[in-house]
């Protein structure tokens, strides 16, 4: 499907070689905890995998799709003490704030860095993130359940899938398109991936996440009700006074000094 593709240039697949049960079991052994069954079936096919693939530019090819899981030697623990670290120095589990909004409803509950859960990085998502196979119950001994999550670049929890199969049909539908994970955020991937997806998996892009940003950038306003036209109630004017009211002050009392000379000059008669 990649090849067949426009654009596609290069598409390797790195063939990796079964991994031994006897490592498998070492894993589980140094790390306290049993490999969810469908992941241990997978590493028994193949120790890892990993797909690329480019695509056609003016000079030279440019990487573009990153499909990876960690062999077993390379699912390392997340937040996992390490001899190199400072004895004073902050760690993962310093993040932890019991204030921190818990699963509601259909939401799961959060994965933690401290003892209560034990996580393990499953892809390293070429810088943008980590895919990580999660224990969420470790007491008072680990629990075979998993899942897989994403923690992004600010160290937020985000649920993808409650199987590594699910995930991995996942990761092969999306052909390991950048920043593919964001799609199951609620910020949703940067506008560059999105032009992107909608070159090579327009399918797998959430259409009603879609719709409803394209709403929010919708002019909503009514041109039918914004240039309907109003009947004006016309404006009376009221004829302005042939004189000021000055003059007329003074015309009448002109007229009052006039009547009051005429009534004197009577009476002197």
């Amino acid at each position: 499907l990649l090849e067949t593709s426009p654009g596609v240039a290069e598409v390797t697949f790195v063939e990796k070689e079964p991994a031994e049960r006897h490592t498998i079991i070492s894993w589980e052994q140094k790390n306290s905890c049993i490999l969810p069954e469908d992941l241990k079936n997978f590493y028994l096919m193949t120790d890892g995998f990993q797909m690329t693939w480019s695509v056609k530019t003016d000079d030279a090819p440019m990487p573009l799709g990153s499909m990876v899981i960690n062999s077993v030697s390379k699912l390392c623990r997340l937040g996992g003490s390490s001899m190199y670290t400072l004895p004073n120095a902050p760690t993962l589990a310093d993040l932890e704030d019991d204030t921190d909004e818990e699963g509601n409803g259909d939401k799961p509950k959060k994965p933690h860095f401290d003892s209560r859960s034990l996580i393990f990085e499953l892809d390293p998502c070429n810088g943008n993130g980590k895919v990580c196979l999660v224990y969420k119950h470790t007491k008072p001994v680990v629990s075979p359940d998993t899942e897989i999550w994403f923690l992004d670049r600010a160290l937020y929890w985000h649920f993808l899938t409650k199987t590594f199969t699910a995930y991995y049909r996942l990761l092969i539908t999306h052909l390991g398109l950048p920043q593919w994970q964001y799609a199951f955020t609620s910020y949703g991937v940067s506008p560059q991936a999105k032009q992107w997806f909608n070159m090579y998996k327009p399918i797998t892009i959430n259409t009603a996440l879609l719709s409803e940003e394209a709403d929010s950038f919708v002019n909503k306003l009514d041109p039918n009700k914004v240039f309907k036209s109003k009947n004006k109630t016309p404006v009376i004017k009221k004829k302005a006074p042939s004189q000021p009211a000055g003059s007329q002050k003074s015309h009448t009392s002109m007229t009052s000094s006039k009547t009051s000379s005429l009534a004197g000059n009577s009476s002197r008669k």
